[in-house]
């Protein structure tokens, strides 16, 4: 049963169409975060359903517009209601991180949340073949993703099958767009990297590939997404300690209600 009844919040809540960023921390999926955020402006509409009957009638259509791997934290941008179908058009612009590395150790997962499968040496590398290896890896380039990533197979994502233990094979190389790459900081065997890149483009890969560009192994150690389309971590997220109907009405950006979906190679997940 509902602990109350649906108030006036829940009401304006469902006649918002429009797109906003959200802080996703360390730990949680992307769709975790976002459940969370969709229960906090339940509670506060006095809406705690257990009937998953009724929670349906009092849905708040949402979405987010590019999954980030659990241990990586930034922006989270979400789709409120007709703002789901533009999730796609309005993110198509690049995106920006700060991946931190460790030289001399590669994982299965690409980043600290795997096993350690392979250690090198990395006494050999400097800052200056650092930087003039990243030279490779920026425009147009041509990335495998990796094993462990939201890409699906048969409907199912690539990383539960192998968690189920079903042997996966890596997907086909394919085209991605790196604008800039710059190393901000080389203490070995930690490194830190400042990205912008295109759509469908995965750091863990470029850190392996990195890792191995440069005669040994790399992995991701901290990844921060510090813009998503027109989202900045620094100008629009909203971290959880304001995650209510004010603060959300104060950062939504309003679209179209009849707004136009385009393609994009990760579409936007949405529930309600």
């Amino acid at each position: 049963m509902c602990a109350a009844p649906v108030t006036s919040s829940l009401s304006k809540l469902q006649s918002l169409h429009g797109l906003l960023a959200i802080h996703k921390k360390q730990g949680p999926t992307s769709a975790d975060v976002l459940n969370a955020f969709k229960e906090a402006l339940y509670r506060e509409a006095g809406v705690e359903c257990t009937n998953p009957r009724k929670r349906r009638k009092q849905s708040l259509k949402m979405g987010h517009g590019g999954t980030l791997d659990s241990s990586a934290s930034g922006v989270l941008v979400v789709g409120v209601g007709n703002g789901t179908k533009m999730l796609s058009t309005m993110l198509s612009g690049s995106k920006k991180y700060i991946a931190v590395g460790e030289l001399g150790k590669a994982t299965d997962t690409l980043d600290a949340s795997g096993a350690v499968i392979l250690e090198k040496d990395f006494d050999h590398i400097t800052r200056d073949k650092m930087e003039e290896k990243l030279m490779l890896f920026t425009g147009d380039i041509m990335q495998v993703p990796p094993l462990y990533s939201a890409l699906k197979r048969d409907g199912q994502r690539l990383s539960v099958l192998l968690k189920k233990g079903h042997n996966v094979v890596a997907k086909p190389a394919r085209p991605v767009t790196v604008y800039s790459l710059t190393l901000q900081e080389f203490k070995p065997p930690l490194f830190t990297l400042d990205i912008e890149c295109g759509g469908g483009f995965y750091v863990r890969s470029l850190v392996d590939d990195l890792g191995k560009a440069l005669s040994s192994c790399a992995h991701v150690k901290e990844l921060i997404r510090t813009k998503q389309g027109q989202f900045t971590l620094q100008e629009h997220v909203l971290y959880e300690e304001k995650w209510t109907l004010e603060h959300v009405l104060k950062s939504l950006h309003p679209c179209p209600e009849g707004g136009q979906r385009l393609d994009h190679p990760e579409p936007p997940q949405v529930n309600t």
